[in-house]
């Protein structure tokens, strides 16, 4: 099949890129002259593909800033699939996004869902946890006056190359026509996910836990980023990943 990866140079769309080897695959970004924004190369890098995966990413989280890029990309990315006849658009989103509308980026990520869904387009949106790698990102947003504050809601992190194994596997498999969950193997409290990396790498910050801080833009319950009973788990569990 040819599969084109728009955001095929980033840090899971590389390694989808790489476990698709024996396709004919085509990493899509505007350094390789493909531009979701402004259409420019998109046409031509759609051009007989059977397959489109989508695991861009906004480059700015600002409220208005992250919903117009998920709107106008897909937009641009829903015309140009349809022009192009490709079989099965696979998208990367997020675990609990339709349940946290106060997060901007969650809306935005919504948004994009339904762009897709509502397509006619064969399609299969996978939902992932929060990646493993954004812990420190994770902190640093929450830091107050050099304190870490951080909600006890459950999380299920996933390692970067456990979400690019089950996205590579959507992309190579028949569309599901709906909505896919991903997760790790451990799930923790937000709080302690974030404690514990901060500790293997001698970061001095305290992380407090407090039930009223809010996770880009929302408050969490305790199973808003969970995902369902039965989603597909990642190999990589925290201790392995921090080992590595």
């Amino acid at each position: 099949m040819k599969i084109v990866v728009i955001g095929g140079t980033g840090r899971i769309g590389s390694q989808v890129v790489r476990l698709l080897e024996g396709h004919e695959v085509v990493a899509a970004a505007p350094s390789t002259g493909v531009n979701t924004l402004t259409g420019e190369g998109l046409a031509e890098a759609l051009r007989g593909a059977d397959v489109l995966v989508d695991v861009s990413n906004s480059p700015s989280f600002a409220d208005d800033d992250v919903m117009e890029f998920f709107q106008r990309s897909t937009g641009n990315l829903v015309q140009g699939a349809r022009e192009a006849g490709v079989g099965h658009f696979v998208a990367l989103s997020v675990v609990g996004a339709d349940e946290l509308p106060d997060s901007g980026y969650l809306r935005a990520k919504v948004a994009q869902e339904k762009l897709i869904q509502e397509s006619g387009l064969a399609y299969t949106i996978v939902r992932a946890t929060q990646f493993l790698e954004f812990a420190v990102a994770i902190a640093d947003t929450s830091t107050v006056d050099g304190v870490v504050r951080l909600s006890s809601g459950g999380t299920q992190p996933i390692a970067a190359e456990d979400v690019a194994v089950a996205v590579a596997r959507a992309a190579a498999d028949s569309p599901a026509g709906g909505i896919v969950e991903i997760g790790g193997p451990d799930v923790l409290p937000m709080d302690e996910w974030i404690r514990r990396v901060l500790t293997a790498r001698k970061d001095p910050r305290e992380v407090v836990t407090d039930p009223a801080a809010q996770y880009f833009g929302t408050v969490l319950g305790k199973d808003s980023l969970v995902p369902a009973e039965g989603a597909w788990r990642g190999k990589v569990g925290l201790a392995e990943w921090l080992a590595s």
